[in-house]
């Protein structure tokens, strides 16, 4: 049996709020996020594909997000869990999803069937959507805050390998470092 352990909190939580106010990150759309966010979905095979900032103590949002389903980025903004297809906000609870546990153990998170991980088999996100299999890995900033995330998830288990998890560790790098451009120009 496997199992993942997690600090009993999050201590970044006030730093990475101040963090992202300071990048001028905030809870709206970017069209360049959604278009990393279909490159990622691409390149992984995927079916969802997005950049989750947690921006408060309550809530995740995709800034950007992307359904192969539609071949679109999704425009929804209730949220994720009231509509089949995912939105752009969803509770920051660990048994919601699976992004905040990348968050707190600041490295990625490679689950190719999450009904194989007791921890995660029974997050409600599994039977809302239908995900059956995640990677994620964290947004580190330049100062070592944890941002958010960038992730991919599929409906069916997904053998996503050593190839996944070094293109969801590079792209991560990368958007980081668009990040902080961004937000020195601005």
């Amino acid at each position: 049996m496997r199992h993942l352990l997690l600090p009993p909190q999050d201590p970044e939580a006030a730093a990475r709020s101040r963090r992202l106010r300071e990048l001028g990150i905030e809870d709206r759309p970017d069209p360049e996020l959604d278009a990393f966010a279909r490159q990622l979905a691409r390149r992984t095979g995927g079916c969802y594909a997005g950049v989750n900032f947690f921006l408060d103590e309550n809530r995740q949002y995709f800034a950007g997000l992307y359904s192969a389903a539609s071949d679109t980025t999704v425009e929804l903004e209730t949220p994720l869990l009231e509509e089949p297809v995912p939105g752009r906000v969803m509770p920051r609870d660990l048994d919601i999803g699976f992004c905040p546990h990348v968050v707190r153990r600041r490295k990625a998170l490679v689950l190719d069937d999450v009904r194989d991980f007791p921890r995660f088999a029974g997050n409600h996100v599994v039977d809302a959507i239908g995900i059956h299999s995640y990677l994620g890995a964290p947004l580190i900033d330049r100062t070592g805050v944890v941002l958010g995330t960038i992730c991919v998830v599929d409906q069916d288990p997904h053998a996503w390998g050593q190839e996944g998890l070094e293109t969801i560790k590079s792209m991560a790098a990368e958007l980081v470092e668009r990040i902080e451009g961004a937000g020195r120009r601005g």
